[in-house]
């Protein structure tokens, strides 16, 4: 009797917010079962349920067993196998999004060593790869708990990351403001708003931002919220008040001159193209 399987899901819809699934699954190997030599376009972590096998990175070899979690980088040449004598059993998670190598590197997780041995919270962080393929789907709610659930399962890979006792200050305010922005971004929030829960000025909040993302935390609420909007224009009838009201917004005339700003074209000519297949 064959025990081997695959169970896996691919999201077929474009990104949603600064960090969405790719894609999701588990399965367990044959022996000498392989991918690669290949490369991947996004951040795919693997987690071992059971048994061992080999991963190949930057032409270094490691062997890893039940318990380890190895991480895939995006454009990096990479090949792994299930051993033959005890192929390995894994559960995965594939993502991409603004905040992905922000989160990363928050972890023990690094490009000279992506892999970690025995991870804290193991059987819980497997749990949650299971808990996105279960929530798997591509409407509008299905990416918003994948999503969700992502950030979950990374959060425990923080939990017991070395780096995590003596976090830089600049990558932890900025991780926080984050936090509050996904949670609160459909409100008037304002950047005072946001320094207050980090726990810094307004000044300090920004010199964070620019230093970690390049942008002022005004900038990334701004960017967060177009992301939602060209997603609800494209994916939801919500008429162009609604969405405006559903991001934060004061009034519609100042989202739609907010979004033309950034993307060129009104929200209406926007959902029109979007639908025509033009974008």
């Amino acid at each position: 009797m064959n025990r081997n399987y695959k169970n896996s899901y691919k999201v077929t819809e474009k990104e949603l917010v600064s960090l969405s699934v790719y894609n999701v699954g588990f399965q367990k190997c044959d022996a000498l079962y392989q991918w690669g030599p290949g490369i991947r376009d996004h951040y795919l972590i693997h987690y071992i349920v059971s048994g061992k096998g080999f991963y190949k990175s930057d032409r270094r070899l490691h062997e890893l067993s039940a318990g380890d979690a190895f991480l895939v980088y995006p454009n990096t040449e990479v090949l792994y196998h299930a051993a033959e004598d005890d192929p390995w059993e894994y559960a995965w998670v594939g993502f991409t999004g603004s905040d992905a190598s922000m989160i990363l590197n928050a972890s023990d997780f690094s490009p000279e060593t992506p892999f970690i041995r025995n991870v804290p919270s193991g059987e819980a962080i497997r749990r949650q790869i299971l808990h996105i393929y279960d929530a798997r789907g591509n409407e509008f709610e299905h990416a918003v708990e994948m999503t969700g659930r992502l950030y979950t399962m990374l959060a425990l890979f923080l939990h017991g990351a070395s780096r995590s006792g003596t976090p830089d200050s600049a990558n932890s305010y900025v991780q926080k403001g984050i936090e509050y922005i996904s949670s609160n971004y459909s409100y008037a929030i304002t950047v005072e708003d946001i320094a207050a829960y980090v726990g810094v000025s307004r000044s300090q909040l920004f010199r964070s931002f620019q230093t970690v993302l390049g942008r002022s935390p005004k900038e990334y609420l701004t960017d967060f919220r177009m992301k939602q909007a060209c997603y609800l224009l494209e994916h939801s009838d919500l008429s162009v008040t609604a969405i405006a009201n559903s991001l934060g917004f004061d009034n519609s005339l100042y989202f739609s001159k907010t979004f033309h700003k950034q993307k060129g074209v009104s929200p209406k000519a926007f959902r029109t193209t979007s639908r025509n297949g033009q974008i």
